[in-house]
């Protein structure tokens, strides 16, 4: 797909070699190493692109197959039955309306995926959405003809609609609409007060959106209260290059600072004045070596830590020069670590704007190059921040399928993984981790109540679905946010008829009496082949009152369940023998 690269640098590149994996060694400050590890499969296409984390725990990257110039086509990574990326399956969803290349990407509050535009393909003045339940895309509403994406940012507002910007196709501009999901249109939004073409934006823990206006030192922030653009402080260097006009990555740091990568090699920090006012810009380290982003990624990790691809700086004989090298920005210290790459050697083949990173509900980082079916992991050596963990307070029983769970942080610190001026690849939403012994389950996420970051003790809410498949039984359950884990919490299944159980198959055959009771009832089944049970009394929200054993005849038993101490309200009586259970509801009074 050699027209990929000329599109974008003009230059051709080697595809990738088979990859092994390699350690990574600590700087004088005692960082921690980190590992690269090859996933065992390769994918079933060659990468184009953006990669995205779905609110079930599986992964969808852009690809060069299907139709037009620049590939319609997404492959998708699910984890195995132990959780692991690495040894996951490959499969491939249904393809887009329009190809596109370079374009806008967000995953919404609801789960589905929005892409908008492209520099090339049929779609740069297309949107399109896809909802993985059916796995369909559906087109948006085009925008006038004048109107195109590319280059093109996007962010996630509080009320969960999407900034778009805009600009007439191949001229700098300003503009911006507003994407509403839940009539699945555009509307014209606040117009930002300098050009936004090749600019990275940054969401603040204020929940404002900062950037840094194309070839220029003048910074500007969103501010979601006032619906509007206002001016910040000027920043110290010039981020982007004088050759190819490139600025970097720019990521949201554990302390509220806001770094930003250049095409140029030189960096900025800002610190948020965290109201409508300026804050405060400061020059940042020179990336060592001659280093620099243009157009590259980077990405938060759990242990607070920066991973960065970057590559020589841009010069007259080479806008985007190979080959490309890995840093890690230790936010501690304000420096950069050489780290090797992913084959073990100092270097990898083709410029860092072919690469890109996502954030991992492991923990880990994926890594992928553009016009290669190989893909990585990056396993970071450091700890997950105890500042980026959610908490969980409640899980809500809504139907025995359908939970709601309540808690803190369920955003995170940080948006996670950013790339230059184009794909957006954010995973600042919570993910539903299952755990029994050895295996690994993901329940399908949507509604999140807050789309921010370092929202600190404000509650936090959002539904989630039981996977498909997942036997009833206990589970320790954790909420994800860039691959930083809550604390388990135990949770126990509704018995569910249909399911594969780890205590048996829905049986009919009970009842019990009195209902409604007040101080005991006594259960009545009907039991095959006789021997032990397990009668339980389970609350609404699915949690385990009380559990007792006993021993069943062959046909018809009576068991007295006693409620001392137990409070008013619904309940669910579940009696579980090794291949069956039964179960019905009780009203305490």
């Amino acid at each position: 797909m050699q027209q990929f690269i000329q599109n974008k640098s003009r230059y051709s590149f080697i595809a990738i070699a088979l990859l092994t994996i390699s350690f990574l060694f600590t700087s004088s400050r005692g960082f921690a190493q980190g590992v690269w590890v090859p996933l065992t499969n390769p994918a079933p296409d060659m990468n184009a692109g953006v990669m995205l984390l779905l609110s079930d725990g599986t992964v969808i990257v852009k690809t060069t197959s299907g139709s037009g110039c620049c590939g319609s086509v997404w492959d998708k990574l699910t984890p195995d039955s132990h959780g692991s990326y690495v040894n996951g399956t490959w499969s491939v969803i249904s393809q887009m309306a329009d190809d596109r290349l370079y374009f806008s990407s967000q995953v919404l509050k609801n789960g589905q995926v929005y892409v908008a535009g492209g520099e090339y393909g049929s779609g740069y003045g297309k949107a399109e959405v896809y909802n993985p339940i059916t796995d369909i895309w559906t087109p948006v509403p085009p925008l006038t003809s004048a109107d195109s994406f590319f280059d093109a940012n996007s962010e996630i507002l509080p009320d969960g609609k999407v900034m778009q910007s805009i600009l007439p196709y191949y001229t700098s501009g300003n503009w911006n609409y507003v994407y509403d999901p839940a009539s699945n249109t555009f509307s014209e939004g606040p117009p930002c007060l300098a050009p936004h073409d090749e600019s990275t934006w940054v969401k603040l823990a204020d929940g404002s959106i900062l950037f840094v206006s194309d070839y220029s030192t003048f910074s500007q922030r969103y501010i979601p209260s006032l619906n509007a653009w206002v001016a910040d402080a000027t920043v110290p260097v010039m981020l982007y290059d004088s050759v190819a006009y490139e600025t970097g990555p720019a990521v949201l740091l554990p302390d509220g600072r806001a770094f930003f990568m250049s095409g140029s090699g030189v960096t900025a920090i800002y610190t948020p004045s965290g109201t409508t006012s300026p804050g405060t810009w400061v020059q940042g380290p020179t990336m060592p070596a001659g280093q620099a982003t243009p157009d590259a990624p980077a990405t938060m990790m759990v242990d607070g830590n920066v991973l960065i691809t970057t590559s020589l700086a841009p010069h007259d004989s080479d806008d985007f020069p190979s080959p490309m090298s890995f840093y890690v920005f230790d936010y501690l210290t304000d420096s950069f670590i050489h780290i090797t790459a992913p084959d073990g050697n100092d270097t990898f083949s083709g410029p860092s704007f072919i690469s890109h990173m996502l954030d991992l509900p492991d923990g880990s980082i994926l890594f992928s190059s553009a016009e290669s079916q190989q893909y990585y992991e990056y396993v970071p050596g450091g700890t997950p921040l105890a500042a980026g963990k959610p908490t969980i307070d409640t899980i809500i029983n809504i139907d025995c399928t359908t939970y709601e769970v309540t808690g803190k942080l369920f955003n995170g610190i940080t948006e996670g993984a950013c790339y230059g001026d184009d794909w957006q690849m954010a995973t600042n939403y919570p993910i539903i981790r299952f755990t029994a012994d050895t295996n690994v389950y993901y329940g399908r996420t949507y509604n999140w109540n807050r789309t921010g970051v370092m929202t600190g003790s404000l509650p936090d809410t959002a539904m989630f679905t039981i996977p498909d498949g997942l036997p009833t039984g206990s589970y320790s359950v954790e909420l994800v946010v860039n691959g930083n884990p809550s604390a388990p919490k135990a949770f126990i299944t509704c018995p569910r008829a249909g399911v594969a159980s780890n205590t048996g198959t829905a049986q009919d055959g009970i009842r019990a009496y009195p209902n409604p009771a007040t101080t005991s009832t006594t259960v009545v089944f009907d039991s095959k082949y006789g021997g032990q049970f397990t009668v339980a009394l389970m609350n609404m929200m699915g949690q385990v009152i009380t559990e007792e054993t006993a021993t069943a005849r062959r046909g018809k038993n009576n068991y007295s369940l006693h409620f001392d101490g137990i409070a008013r309200g619904i309940y669910t009586i579940v009696v579980s023998q090794s291949d069956r259970y039964y179960k019905t509801k009780i009203v305490l009074e």
